[in-house]
C-alpha cells in the first residue's frame, strides 16, 4: 500500500514511487517491479466510456485480457531478451578485446549458445564442412549485429525510461514507466476510506467463517483459537518474513565471516600471467639472444619495456621509435611515450 505522506490528491510522488520500486527484489526487471507494485496498491485503469459519470473518469477494475498480455510481455520476454542480448554484448566485447590485446582466436564463441538455449556446442560436430561453415558464418554476421545495434537499443531504453520518470517528477505525465503506460494502469494512493472498507470487510469474512463452525462447544472453541492463530499469522506474515529473512541474512555473514577469517590463507597464489602478445608479421623479429635490443641489434643499454606488449628495447631506441610511429616495434600495438617504462635490473 502507498500511504499519503506528501504531494496532493491520491497521485504518489515521485520519491514514492523510486521507494516502492528500490523496495522490490534486485533480480526483478523494472517493469516485473511495477507490475507487482501495481498489484499491491489499488489500481485504476482509465478507460474512453462516455457512459462513466465519475468525477475524476477513473473506472475501478482489474486487468484486461490485453493488459495481461502486455503485463507477461514486460515481466518475461522483454527481460529475456534483453539478458540474452546483453550476454552476447559481453562475449563479442571481451573476445574483441582479447584479439585486439593478444591475436585473434578461433574459439571464441565455441564454449556457449546463447541462440540455442542449452549447454551444447554452437556448431555440430557431426555435420559436414558446409554445414558447419554456414552455421558458423550466420552465427558471426548475428553476433556483429548484435554488438553494433545492442548499445544503441539499451541507450534508447534507459533515455526513455530516464525521461517518463522526469516527466513524472515535473507532474507532466500520470505514468512513471513506459510499462505502465502501455499497460494503461495508474498507480494511486489507498485512501484512509478505501483502508477501512479493506479491514472491515475481511473482519466480516472472518466473522462470517466463524459463524459457520460446527460441533460442540469445545470444538468451536479450539476451532475458534486455531482460527485465530492463523489470521494472526496471516496479519503479520509480511513483517515477519522480512523480520526472518534479515535475520537469516545476518546469521549467514556472522558465520561466514568467522570461517572466512580461520580459513584464509595468510598468502594467496599469484595469479597466471597473461598469455605472450603475438608478434606481428610486418612487426621487427625478435632477436634469438633475449639480452640484444630487435631495434638496434645491440645488447641493451638503459633497458625499458613497453608496458602495452611487455617487450623490453634501449631507452633511447624505444623512445625514438615510439615518438615517431606511436606504436611497439613488434606487435605494432599503439603506444605512446608515457607507457615507456625503466628497468633498473635487467634479466
Amino acid at each position: 500500500m502507498l500511504f499519503q505522506v506528501g504531494g496532493q490528491g491520491t497521485r504518489p510522488t515521485f520519491f514514492e514511487m523510486a521507494a516502492a520500486l528500490s523496495s522490490c527484489p534486485r533480480q526483478s526487471s523494472e517493469p516485473l517491479s511495477l507490475t507487482l507494485l501495481a498489484r499491491s496498491v489499488r489500481i485504476r485503469a482509465k478507460k474512453d466510456d462516455t457512459r462513466l459519470k465519475s468525477s475524476d473518469g477513473i473506472h475501478h477494475s482489474g486487468l484486461e485480457k490485453r493488459q495481461r498480455v502486455l503485463s507477461v510481455v514486460f515481466m518475461v520476454v522483454l527481460p529475456y531478451f534483453k539478458s540474452k542480448l546483453h550476454s552476447v554484448y559481453n562475449k563479442e566485447r571481451e573476445a574483441r578485446l582479447q584479439a585486439s590485446l593478444w591475436g585473434p582466436t578461433d574459439e571464441r564463441f565455441d564454449d556457449v549458445d546463447y541462440f540455442g538455449g542449452g549447454g551444447n556446442p554452437l556448431v555440430s560436430r557431426g555435420g559436414t564442412d558446409a554445414e558447419t561453415s554456414v552455421r558458423t558464418s550466420l552465427t558471426k554476421k548475428i553476433q556483429k549485429i548484435i554488438f553494433a545495434c545492442y548499445p544503441w537499443l539499451h541507450a534508447s531504453c534507459e533515455g526513455l525510461s530516464f525521461t517518463y520518470q522526469l516527466l513524472y517528477l515535473l507532474d507532466a505525465t500520470g505514468f512513471y514507466s513506459v510499462g505502465l503506460h502501455a499497460l494503461g494502469i495508474h498507480v494511486c494512493r489507498a485512501t484512509g476510506q478505501e483502508l477501512m472498507d479493506n479491514s472491515s470487510r475481511i473482519s466480516k469474512i472472518r466473522s462470517r467463517e466463524r459463524e459457520r463452525l460446527l460441533g460442540p462447544l469445545w470444538l468451536k472453541k479450539l476451532q475458534g483459537a486455531l482460527l485465530s492463530c492463523a489470521y494472526t499469522m496471516l496479519d503479520y506474515a509480511q513483517t515477519g518474513l522480512i523480520a526472518a529473512v534479515f535475520f537469516f541474512k545476518m546469521m549467514e555473514w556472522w558465520y561466514q565471516s568467522a570461517e572466512e577469517r580461520m580459513s584464509a590463507p595468510t598468502v594467496y597464489p599469484p595469479p597466471p600471467p597473461p598469455p605472450p602478445p603475438k608478434v606481428a608479421k610486418e612487426g621487427i623479429p625478435l632477436p634469438p639472444d633475449r639480452t640484444i635490443c630487435p631495434l638496434c641489434s645491440q645488447k641493451r643499454a638503459n633497458p625499458s619495456v613497453v608496458t602495452v606488449s611487455g617487450f623490453v628495447f634501449c631507452y633511447a631506441c624505444i623512445f625514438k621509435y615510439v615518438s615517431q610511429y606511436k606504436r611497439c616495434p613488434v606487435t605494432l600495438m599503439p603506444a605512446t611515450v608515457e607507457q615507456i617504462r625503466r628497468l633498473f635490473h635487467d634479466m
